[in-house]
């Protein structure tokens, strides 16, 4: 027996038990406790000047190790639409697409998955990249950082 929740929300939070008779063994039961939780997301402001690099990390809270172990990427937003620019699985090498949005600039995945783009236009400006890391096909965690571009 199986229960299905569906459009799970956290006030579907709880614990839930199962019972049923059996026979010859009587009653059987098992209770569960289910956390649901909101959907996680971080987001910052990041500050650079105009055509130095721009890194920025991708969830603050958490290591490289345990980054690692998980599939991420990378997107850029921008006007409503958001263009991925990096993928990296687990023991893999990172995947970088052809995004038109970063006009043939360097970018490059760090070694703590940070994000790292060289040299940061006056475009750039308002931009907002994002990583998600994929703990689970339902529980990803979002970190999301606006970009402010000074000159000097």
């Amino acid at each position: 027996w199986a229960l299905h929740l569906k459009n799970a929300t956290v006030s579907l939070s709880g614990q839930y038990e199962c019972t049923f008779a059996t026979y010859p063994y009587g009653t059987k039961a098992t209770k569960i406790q289910l956390i649901v939780k909101a959907e996680e997301e971080q987001h910052y402001v990041k500050e650079v000047q105009l055509n130095q690099t721009l890194e920025i990390p991708c969830l603050e809270d958490m290591t490289s190790e345990n980054l690692s172990n998980y599939p991420l990427k990378w997107l850029v937003g921008e006007n409503g639409r958001k263009d991925e620019l990096v993928t990296k699985e687990p023991s893999c090498p990172a995947v970088y697409r052809n995004s038109s949005a970063l006009y043939g600039r360097s970018v490059r995945l760090g070694s703590d998955k940070a994000l790292k783009i060289f040299p940061t236009k006056i475009m750039d400006d308002g931009r907002v990249f994002s990583c998600h890391v994929v703990y689970h096909p339902e529980r990803v965690q979002k970190s999301s950082t606006t970009v402010r571009v000074f000159g000097k």
